[in-house]
């Protein structure tokens, strides 16, 4: 008898030994950080992924050994990953993994649309960008207007120049769709706001008149004014007379320089042969753009002309205008 109690204390001193162990590597366990390289690694998430997966994807990069600590841990703190891309920072230990996983907090990258740009431009920027998925924009302004189902005339200018973050397995198309509702809303709170006796007649032509507004200039402060000799054009009947128009319609035809007879050739986006605005924005128009053209400058300048030093001489008469232009180009 008092053989098998010392036997029975001999178990249990070992059980409670082996428990005690087991128990101190668990606690290490969650206090020592995955083997990630010194610069972190990347995770990949798929949707409907289980833990016991991305463990022994882990496991298989050689971050960490998918044993029976890992269950433990799963099965005391069970959680659902949000699926997306992760990036794993040096000294991250197994629970700030579930809690990162858990909480989604996935990569977020970020792609410009730049104030100016054409269509194409932005057609290819998204084409290009290495993360987007999906298929291919088309460039063609019936085409994305298809694509996007939009009630909107025209395809050019018709997206806001921002910066947009977007994670892994967002589509060309949904960055685009977002670009169009928020010129949209933008376009919108600056018709809202736009001058009382404004000449202009509709959000679609004050988007109109804020594309070449960004075309003429990339000075904060001088873009009111541009808008105002516009404005004052519009209200006396004087033709736009702006050379981006004239440029956008030239198309590839447009090899860098504007000549008179471009000047002279009449196409829908020629301002010195038509009348009012052109039929449809020539370039995206940033916030800055939207709400200078819905509140222009007041002031009596009719032409402006650039001063070789980035900016504009502003005339309020034609011979002011010229001698404002022979001192550009080095006259007396």
């Amino acid at each position: 008898m008092k053989k098998l109690l010392i036997a029975m204390l001999v178990l249990v001193m070992l059980a409670a030994g082996l428990a005690w162990t087991g128990f101190n590597r668990y606690q290490q366990f969650l206090e020592q950080p995955l083997d990630l390289p010194a610069d972190g690694a990347v995770l990949v998430v798929e949707p409907g992924m289980s833990a016991r997966a991305v463990v022994s994807r882990l496991e298989a990069a050689a971050y960490t050994r998918n044993d029976w600590r890992w269950r433990v841990l799963l099965r005391l703190q069970p959680v659902v990953f949000q699926a997306g891309e992760y990036r794993l920072e040096a000294g991250m230990t197994p629970p700030g993994l579930l809690h990162k996983l858990h909480s989604g907090d996935v990569i977020q990258y970020r792609f410009t649309l730049v104030e100016g740009w054409s269509l194409k431009q932005l057609v290819a920027a998204l084409n290009a960008d290495p993360v987007l998925t999906g298929d291919a924009l088309p460039d063609e302004e019936s085409a994305v207007r298809q694509l996007l189902d939009m009630e909107w005339p025209h395809a050019e200018g018709a997206f806001l120049p921002e910066t947009y973050v977007f994670v892994r397995g967002d589509t060309r198309k949904s960055l685009l769709r977002r670009a169009h509702q928020d010129l949209l809303d933008t376009l919108m709170e600056a018709w809202q706001q736009r001058r009382e006796d404004h000449p202009v007649q509709s959000p679609f032509d004050l988007l109109v008149l804020a594309s070449i507004i960004e075309k003429e200039t990339a000075l904060e402060d001088e873009r009111e004014r541009i808008s105002g000799v516009f404005v004052r054009r519009l209200e006396r009947g004087m033709r736009l007379q702006t050379d981006p128009t004239v440029i956008y319609g030239m198309g590839d035809a447009y090899d860098g320089d504007i000549r008179r007879r471009d000047l002279q050739t009449d196409t829908p986006y020629n301002t010195y042969t038509r009348d009012g605005l052109p039929p449809s924005p020539i370039a995206m128009a940033g916030r800055a753009s939207l709400f200078a053209a819905a509140n222009p400058a007041s002031g009596d300048s009719l032409y402006f002309v650039a001063d070789g030093q980035g900016g504009h001489t502003f005339s309020a008469t034609l011979a002011e205008h010229q001698r404002a232009v022979n001192k550009l180009i080095g006259r007396n």
